[in-house]
């Protein structure tokens, strides 16, 4: 399956937002109560959601949106499932996921699976505006906006995939440039009429979004007041060219913009909850500060957090805010994905030569910018950044990990090694330890090596099964240890997750044929083929075949 032109890629992406997403840039209108009355949870079942919003994610994949990276990750994910809990449906999965386009979006799709841009972590200034935009995607999921699409578009005969598939069928069985022309003629007439009955069905569950998102972000001892003022900033970026064509908002998602009237709804409803409900702080990268609140005229002292739960005590702290921890990860991670979502290292080094110019770069800054050494092969000059920050802030992880990978990729095998045994020895089953100390030993090359990688790697096999990343590391590390079945059956579950799964069941068919498989690897492999297969019938029967099995 090979990837086409941009303007498919394009067209791709932003037809799976407007026809599927329910936008965070959408404006509030109505404020509806949920419709209790509505089928639409009998359109598919749970299950059926979850498999749906995986292909998603392995068709995005597949196309280069995803941005993988175990420690941002790490990072959202904790954010995200710490929303989660303290959503309307606490059991409800989730899965979110970070992509590389450094235009302002987040969306959510079925089964729980949130979809956040890296600009939109780039325009916070704190890690409660990047959770007010979680959650208010949460509230999508949790009030079954999505679900209440999916009815709809049926009603419209629309697939039940929601054309997210739909389109990428068509992206793939475009053949010449004529049937390009004519398939992006159709489906550009198609969109004209779904997208704008999917806007004007959409748009009346934002105001709902926003009310539950708030309260889910106070819940979680976020602030409140972060949510208008991350709207706030969306609004003002909206009205400015953001240069480069990567930075530029799609046409499409300029129909939602964002409104002073859902500004000025966030801030009301933020006041009313700090005037009843909430002790938070207010995070920036280097501090917090406590604010005060008062009811009924009466000072709360500091240190106190009220509860909206009449079960306990009004004035119990639940720990709401964050620390200088949180608040310092958050940092790490927004510079982490400034370096990551740039077009190539050296970008983001003369990003940071701009920045400096404006004056002295932070720690998060200073992080980045070994980041961005790092990455472009420059590991002496990482390693003395990642050093000197360390010191500052002694068992950082993310810094812990930055100078064991500086010292490999300077030539320090031996004080690599120490650094990541010792970071193993404290956190066995971090994925961002065991990941990194696995890529600094595969690129050895050598059986021991190997061995040692995949030592390293095994007690995640279960918790990191659905990471592609994870799977093409502990292949490469089977393969030179001389463990061929185990890099067989790890490249297949790695092409399935990145949207190829044709690919990976017919891996899985031929792995079955060796003759030294025992009698566990080929109960694993059978499990593997049983549980593909109808993935592939249904992505067939959508009309979405691999290209590359198809040619053969």
């Amino acid at each position: 399956m090979r990837l086409r032109p941009a303007r498919h890629a394009t067209l791709l992406l932003t037809t799976l937002l407007v026809l599927l997403v329910a936008s965070v840039c959408a404006p509030a209108q109505d404020n509806r109560l949920p419709d209790i009355g509505s089928s639409a949870g009998t359109v598919l079942g749970p299950a059926q959601q979850a498999e749906y919003g995986r292909m998603l994610l392995a068709q995005l994949r597949h196309y280069g949106y995803v941005l993988e990276d175990p420690l941002v990750d790490g990072w959202l994910q904790a954010t995200g499932n710490r929303l989660a809990a303290a959503s309307d449906d606490p059991e409800q999965r989730f899965t979110f996921f970070m992509m590389k386009d450094r235009s302002i979006n987040a969306f959510a799709t079925l089964g729980g699976y949130i979809g956040m841009n890296a600009g939109l972590v780039l325009a916070a200034e704190q890690e409660d505006e990047v959770a007010a935009v979680l959650g208010h995607e949460v509230a999508h999921v949790t009030q079954a906006h999505v679900l209440r699409s999916v009815e709809r578009a049926q009603r419209d005969s629309i697939p039940i995939l929601l054309a997210m598939l739909g389109a990428i069928a068509i992206a793939q069985s475009a053949g010449g440039n004529s049937s390009d022309d004519a398939a992006m003629a159709a489906m550009a007439s198609a969109q004209g009429l779904m997208a704008q009955r999917q806007i004007n069905y959409t748009r009346s569950n934002e105001s709902e979004a926003d009310r539950i998102g708030i309260r889910t972000l106070s819940r979680s001892g976020y602030q409140p007041e972060a949510m208008a003022s991350m709207f706030e900033r969306m609004h003002a970026v909206s009205r400015t060219n953001q240069g480069g064509a990567r930075e530029r908002l799609p046409d499409y998602l300029r129909t939602h913009p964002v409104t002073t009237t859902r500004i000025s709804e966030a801030k009301d409803r933020a006041e009313r909850l700090s005037g009843g409900t909430v002790v938070g702080t207010v995070s920036t990268p280097e501090a917090t500060r406590t604010q005060r609140v008062t009811i009924d005229g009466v000072a709360v002292p500091e240190g106190l957090r009220l509860t909206d739960n009449p079960l306990l005590p009004s004035t119990l702290d639940l720990g709401g805010g964050l620390d200088a921890g949180e608040s310092r990860e958050f940092g790490w991670a927004r510079e982490r994905l400034r370096v990551l979502s740039a077009n190539t290292p050296e970008a983001a080094i003369r990003e940071y030569d701009s920045i400096a110019r404006s004056g002295p770069l932070d720690d998060a800054q200073r992080y980045g910018l070994a980041v961005a050494y790092l990455r472009a092969g420059r590991g002496a000059e990482a390693a003395t950044h990642m050093a000197g920050l360390l010191e500052r802030h002694p068992g950082d992880l993310w810094l812990g990990v930055g100078l064991a990978e500086a010292d490999a990729r300077a030539g320090r095998a031996e004080a690599a090694d120490r650094r990541f045994e010792a970071l193993l020895e404290r956190m066995p089953r971090n994925p961002s330890v065991a990941l990194g100390y696995a890529d600094v030993l595969v690129a050895r090359n050598t059986p021991e090596a190997g061995r040692r990688a995949q030592e390293v790697l095994r007690p995640l096999l279960f918790a990191s099964s659905g990471d592609p990343a994870f799977q093409r590391t502990f292949a490469r590390a089977s393969e030179i240890a001389g463990d061929p079945v185990r890099a067989g059956e790890a490249w297949a579950e790695a092409a399935f997750l990145g949207g190829r799964e044709e690919q990976a069941l017919v891996q899985l068919n031929t792995l079955k044929k060796r003759d030294d498989l025992d009698y566990y690897a080929r109960a694993r492999i059978d499990a593997r083929i049983a549980a593909i297969t109808p993935v592939v019938l249904e992505l067939r029967r959508q009309g979405i075949r691999d290209p590359d099995l198809r040619r053969r």
